[in-house]
């Protein structure tokens, strides 16, 4: 999405310059924070701004196999929205702005928010009960699911289409200098702790904003009591519009009561500070999401969100891979059918991660093999042998198995990496061995050649025709079944003249040559002292034909 009037703030991040917009809605109206996000989506508008529809020619499929896995990758990009992506933009839209309806920096109850959190900096301690400052309009969201189901792609994409950092400056004629965080994700730490959660939060802070709250609040010697209101008032004083915190299944990992106590830090920056918070994680999540913060989060009206695996058969499945089958990069492009669609559920039972990356392995291999086509037994053949980690888990989603399927409360990423690398090596060896058999071949018609010209240049030079001598070294070269010799080869094509004379010669290259027979005929004697390069003369007199006169006549005795 094109944003508004980008600039580069001191820290050298991008940000935008407010642009304030008159709101349809009258609880939005006349509040900075508000008016300069951009305007509420229609569901066909949020449709063009999702989607991910990578590059892709026909002429590509003509490329060596080596440039051809390079462009694959391009299917990691793809992303095609669905109804489940609708509704999760439209509830992280509504989220922002119901957060901000209590807090707009042009009335006293903000100020008076400002003043609290500078206190319990102070203080080092946050009132995890306290809910003086706001009447909160803020509200939770959490997103539960499957690893591979694309809830953290999805989150990304839609906070990618709002802009991060909104500098404002001056407000309907008031001076009104701040920076709006608009959102911020978080990861929560793989030991789900609350200070390392902190620590996060304050360098993605600094990173955005160039301030130093790291050095400040994240030494090793200040207390995670302190962490905590520090983090709550720079939110606040940026008036962040939300915190989306992924990897939520690592509370499970949180020391003794270190999940009770995250999950009630999150009740405090919603109930306290007006912060809408998401929350994502797989289904382990479940078993630590406290009944504490769902019934803070049920009067919100944004609920839970469980991400299900698609259904086979249904739309969205089909919508998903249609728009993935179109960027085939093997030589033979293989049509959807019907069966192809089945193979493809069967191996990775609606989970769109394991989907997208059967289907670019199945072309790595297609090419790496030189099938160059996508085929039923060639999915199932991919899947048994790359996905033996998550076989067991995808049988059990096949079979309805119940018991099995809790076993798997996560399913294991799928690392192409690896596959990639061998496939690679795996065609590069294939090319080079080819190239060089290219080579070779290359250099032995040169070699041919070569020796077919000079053969040719000789038969001339015995006053052949150069169109006869050329078809008799090339009848000569067909027939030989000894190494190629120019001497040789002038001397088998010169007999090959004399028969020509004779009308013996053979009407096709590939016929067997006649021999002369009569080895005392002089045109055969002639013959043979041409080939080894001697004039007739020399030929008849090596023969004794021709005498000399002191043979003749000075000879002795």
């Amino acid at each position: 999405m094109e944003l508004q009037n980008k600039v580069i703030i001191p820290n050298g991040g991008e940000a935008v310059l407010a642009e304030y917009k008159e709101q349809l809605v009258k609880e939005y109206q006349n509040n900075p924070f508000s008016e300069s996000l951009p305007p509420i989506l229609t569901k066909e508008e949020t449709i063009d701004r999702l989607a991910v529809y990578p590059p892709f020619h026909e002429e590509e499929r003509l490329l060596d196999g080596h440039v051809r896995f390079h462009l694959i990758q391009r299917l990691f990009q793809y992303f095609q929205p669905l109804g489940i992506h609708l509704d999760l933009e439209s509830r992280i839209s509504r989220l922002i702005r119901q957060g901000y309806l209590a807090r707009n920096p042009f009335k006293p109850e903000y100020a008076r928010s400002l003043q609290e959190g500078h206190q319990m900096v102070l203080r080092g301690n946050i009132e995890l009960t306290s809910n003086e400052v706001f009447r909160t309009t803020s509200s939770g969201l959490t997103i539960l699911g499957a690893s591979g189901l694309g809830k953290t792609t999805a989150i990304n994409r839609i906070l990618g289409m709002l802009p991060q950092v909104i500098v404002h400056s001056n407000y309907k004629g008031n001076k009104f200098s701040m920076y709006q965080l608009v959102w911020l994700k978080l990861d929560l730490p793989f030991d789900g702790s609350i200070k390392g959660l902190c620590l996060d939060f304050f360098r993605k802070v600094d990173d955005l904003l160039g301030t130093t709250y790291y050095k400040k609040f994240g030494s090793a010697r200040q207390p995670i009591a302190s962490m905590q209101p520090a983090m709550a008032t720079i939110a606040t004083n940026y008036g962040l519009g939300l915190l989306c915190i992924d990897e939520i299944q690592h509370l499970s990992t949180a020391k003794s009561q270190g999940s009770e106590k995250m999950l009630n830090f999150f009740v405090t920056l919603m109930n306290m500070f007006a912060l809408p918070i998401v929350l994502i994680g797989t289904n382990k999540s479940m078993n630590v999401l406290q009944s504490q913060f769902r019934q803070a989060r049920r009067g919100s009206g944004q609920g839970d969100m469980v991400w299900e695996r698609m259904n086979r058969g249904e739309l969205s499945w089909d919508l998903f891979v249609e728009g993935m089958w179109d960027f085939q990069w093997t030589r033979k492009p293989t049509p959807l059918t019907q069966e192809l669609k089945d193979v493809l559920y069967d191996e990775c039972q609606g989970i769109t991660d394991i989907a997208v990356k059967i289907y670019a392995m199945s072309q790595v291999r297609a090419i790496s093999t030189g099938k160059e086509e996508i085929t039923a037994s060639l999915i199932r053949k991919v899947a048994k042998e790359n996905f033996r980690l998550v076989q067991p888990m995808i049988l059990a989603l096949k079979n309805g198995d119940i018991k099995k399927i809790a076993q798997y409360e996560d399913l294991r990423p799928i690392e192409i990496d690896a596959f990639l690398n061998e496939e690679f090596s795996s065609i590069s060896m294939n090319q080079k061995i080819k190239e060089l058999q290219q080579a070779k071949k290359k250099q032995e018609k040169t070699w041919k050649d070569n020796i077919k010209e000079q053969s040719i240049l000789k038969l001339i030079e015995l006053d052949i025709e150069p169109a006869k001598a050329k078809l008799y070294v090339e009848s000569v070269m067909v027939d030989s079944d000894q190494e190629l010799d120019v001497k040789r080869i002038v001397k088998e094509a010169f007999k090959l003249s004399i028969g020509a004379d004779e009308g013996s010669f053979p009407k096709t290259a590939k016929t067997k040559k006649a021999e002369p027979t009569n080895k005392s005929d002089l045109r055969v004697i002639v013959a043979e002292g041409k080939g080894m390069g001697l004039s007739a003369h020399e030929s008849l007199k090596e023969k004794d034909i021709i005498k000399t006169i002191e043979n003749d006549f000075f000879r002795v005795g």
